[in-house]
C-alpha cells in the first residue's frame, strides 16, 4: 500500500508530464488543467490505497477517462447551445500557448537555446497535429516511459494497435519535421 508521501511524490513527479499530456489531448491548458487536477483527486480518493507499482497505470488511466468525459460533456454543451441558438460556436478555439522547453544542464549560448526551443516548439506543434489515437500512444510510450502492454491496457486497445499507433505517429513526425529541415 501506497503510503501518503509515496503518493504525494508520485503526484509531484508526473504532474508536468500529465499537464502537458492533456494539453496536447485538449488543446486548452485551463481545461487541461482542471482535467488533470481532477484525475489527481480521483487517485487521491479512489486509490491512494493501492501500492505504489501501481500509480502509474492507475493514473494514465484515469486521466483519459477524465480527458474522454471532457470531450463527452463538450460535446453535450455545445449541442444544447446550438439548439438554443442561431449563433453557432467557434469549435476551433484559440491556439495552445507554447509550452517552455525544460533548461539542460549545460550552459549553451543564446543562439543555441534560441535554435533548441525552436525545434521544440515545432516539435510539440507536430505532436498536437497527430491523430488522437497517435497522440496518446507516442505521449504514453515515449514521454510517459509505459511498456506496450501498459499503454495498451490504459488505452483500451491490443498491444499491436500501440504499437502501430506509435509507428504512424514517429512517421508522421519524423516526416514533418524532415520537410521542415530538422533532423534529429
Amino acid at each position: 500500500m501506497a503510503t501518503d508521501k509515496e503518493l504525494a511524490d508520485f503526484l509531484a513527479s508526473t504532474e508536468r508530464r500529465a499537464l502537458k499530456q492533456t494539453i496536447f489531448a485538449v488543446r486548452d491548458e485551463d481545461a487541461a488543467l482542471d482535467i488533470v487536477q481532477d484525475a489527481m483527486i480521483k487517485l487521491a480518493e479512489h486509490y491512494g490505497d493501492k501500492p505504489a507499482a501501481e500509480l502509474p497505470f492507475l493514473f494514465q488511466r484515469i486521466l483519459q477517462t477524465t480527458v474522454l468525459d471532457h470531450f463527452r460533456r463538450k460535446k453535450v454543451r455545445d449541442a444544447r447551445i446550438s439548439l438554443f441558438s442561431s449563433f453557432q460556436s467557434d469549435d476551433d478555439g484559440d491556439p495552445m500557448e507554447r509550452i517552455d522547453a525544460q533548461s539542460t544542464s549545460f550552459t549553451a549560448s543564446s543562439e543555441d537555446t534560441v535554435s533548441r526551443e525552436q525545434i521544440v516548439g515545432m516539435i510539440e506543434a507536430e505532436i498536437q497535429n497527430l491523430p488522437t489515437r497517435q497522440r496518446e500512444a507516442f505521449l504514453m510510450r515515449y514521454w510517459e516511459d509505459m511498456d506496450v502492454a501498459e499503454t495498451a491496457a490504459a488505452m483500451g486497445c491490443s498491444e499491436g494497435s500501440v504499437k502501430t499507433h506509435c509507428s504512424r505517429a514517429v512517421r508522421a513526425l519524423s516526416d514533418a519535421l524532415t520537410a521542415k529541415g530538422i533532423t534529429l
